[in-house]
C-alpha cells in the first residue's frame, strides 16, 4: 500500500468494544491481569511498560519507516537520550553532526561527558571529515539531515557505510523530512529518531519523541533503557499524534511547494544577503538531498543585508509570521537560532559550524503563499 494510505490506517483497528473507528485513548494506569498464570497474555500490565494507544502510535510509526519496531517518548530529547544512554558506555566515542539541534549539543557537552563519553563534532556533509574521526572505541554516529538550522545535507549511504566499517550504530535524525520524503533506514542507517513534536504532530498540539529501530535486537536495547528511565509518551498525545499522521504527505506536499515559491523569493531579493534551501540549486547538497530524498521539506533560512540587526527588526516587526520556537506546524514561524533554539552552543561553536548571528530560520506552513511572501516583502521594506 502506498503511504498517504498507511499513513491512515497503519497501527489502527476499530475499538472492539464500541467500533469506534479513532483507537481510544487509553488513559490507565494499569491493567487486569486474567490470573497469576496469565500475567501479560493481552499484552499490557502498566503504561510505563506499554499503553494500547501508545502502541498504536509506534506501530503506524515502524510502518512508515520501515522499520522492525519503534519506541515513543515524552520529548524528541528524551528519544536523543534513551537512544545514547542505549548504545554509550563509560569510554566511548560518538560522532555528532558538527550543526545539530541546541538541546543535542547540550546533553552531549554538558550532560553525558561527565560519564566518561567522548564526542567529536564532524562535518557529517564530508564523509572523508566523518571517516578521519573515527576511533577504535568509536560505538555510535548521530547524522542530522538536513542539519538545524543550517540546512546542511549529509550522505547517509555514505555514512552508514563508515559506521558498519567501525561496527557502530547509525543513528540518523530525520525529524526535517519525515519518512514521506526520507527513509534513512533503506539507506543503510541503524535508527531513524523523530521528534514528533514537529511534522508528526504538525499542530503545535504536543511535545513527543521517536525512534525506530531496523531490527528486534535494536530495539530491544532502545525499550529497555525506556523502561529503565521511564521516558514514556502519554496516551493523550499518542493518540493526537496519530490524528496528525494522517495527513502527513498532505502538509509536506503543501509546506514544501510554499517553501520552494519562498526561498526562490528571497533569493531573487535585493535585501536579502544569502538564502539557504536544499531545493535550490544554489544549496551545496542540493544534487545529494535530490538523490537521497524524494522531497526538499519545509525549513529553509536567510540572512537579511544589514546582518543581525537587520534580521531582528524584520523578525519583532513581520506579520503573519508567528515568533516561535518550533517547527513543523501548519502555522509558519519565525525563530532566531543564536538566541532562541542554539543558545546554548558555544558562541565560537556556533559560527565555526555557520549558525551565523544574523541567521532567520522560516518553518514554513500551510498559509496561501502569497500571504506568506506578501508579509516578508513588507518586513523586508523595514528592514
Amino acid at each position: 500500500m502506498g503511504f498517504s494510505t498507511r499513513q491512515i490506517h497503519s497501527g489502527v483497528t476499530p475499538d472492539p468494544t464500541t467500533g469506534a473507528i479513532l483507537t481510544p485513548i487509553y488513559q490507565s494506569t494499569t491493567f487486569v491481569q486474567p490470573s497469576v498464570d496469565e500475567y501479560l497474555s493481552k499484552g499490557f500490565s502498566y503504561s510505563r511498560s506499554g499503553n494500547p494507544t501508545v502502541r498504536a502510535l509506534e506501530s503506524k510509526l515502524a510502518d512508515l519507516e520501515g522499520g522492525a519496531d519503534c519506541a515513543t517518548f515524552g520529548t524528541g530529547m528524551s528519544a536523543v537520550t534513551c537512544t545514547m544512554l542505549a548504545f554509550l558506555n563509560a569510554g566511548d566515542h560518538a560522532i555528532i553532526s558538527d550543526v545539530a539541534y541546541g538541546g543535542t549539543y547540550r546533553l552531549c557537552t554538558k550532560v553525558l561527558n561527565r560519564f566518561g563519553i567522548d564526542f567529536t563534532f564532524a562535518d557529517t556533509s564530508n564523509p572523508d571529515d566523518v571517516a578521519a574521526s573515527v576511533r577504535d572505541n568509536t560505538a555510535l554516529f548521530l547524522t542530522e539531515t538536513p542539519a538545524n538550522p543550517t540546512m546542511k545535507c549529509s550522505d547517509i549511504a555514505a555514512i552508514s557505510e563508515i559506521a558498519q566499517k567501525a561496527k557502530a550504530v547509525h543513528v540518523v535524525d530525520n525529524t526535517f523530512l519525515t519518512p514521506y520524503y526520507q527513509r534513512p533506514l533503506e539507506l543503510g542507517a541503524d535508527l531513524s529518531l523523530h521528534s514528533t513534536t514537529k511534522y508528526m504532530d504538525g499542530h503545535n498540539a504536543t511535545v513527543g519523541g521517536a525512534v525506530i529501530s531496523k531490527t528486534e535486537e535494536l530495539a530491544e536495547k532502545v525499550r529497555f533503557i525506556q523502561n529503565s528511565t521511564g521516558s514514556i509518551m502519554s496516551p493523550q498525545v499518542a493518540w493526537l499524534t496519530m490524528q496528525g499522521c494522517k495527513t502527513l504527505s498532505l502538509r509536506m506536499d503543501q509546506q514544501s511547494a510554499n517553501a520552494m515559491a519562498i526561498a526562490e523569493f528571497l533569493e531573487a531579493h535585493p535585501k536579502v544577503a544569502q538564502v539557504r534551501y536544499p531545493g535550490l540549486a544554489s544549496h551545496p547538497e542540493h544534487e545529494l538531498s535530490g538523490r537521497q530524498a524524494s522531497g526538499y521539506g519545509a525549513m529553509l533560512w536567510f540572512e537579511v543585508k544589514g546582518g543581525l540587526a537587520a534580521g531582528k527588526n524584520l523578525m519583532d516587526n513581520i506579520e503573519l509570521w508567528t515568533l516561535a520556537e518550533n517547527l513543523g506546524s501548519v502555522e509558519s514561524l519565525v525563530t532566531h537560532p543564536v538566541t532562541m533554539t542554539h543558545a546554548d552552543v558555544d558562541a565560537a561553536e556556533r559560527q565555526r559550524v555557520g549558525i551565523i548571528d544574523g541567521l532567520v530560520r522560516l518553518s514554513v506552513g500551510l498559509e496561501d503563499v502569497e500571504d506568506l511572501i506578501n508579509a516578508l516583502e513588507k518586513a523586508l521594506e523595514k528592514a
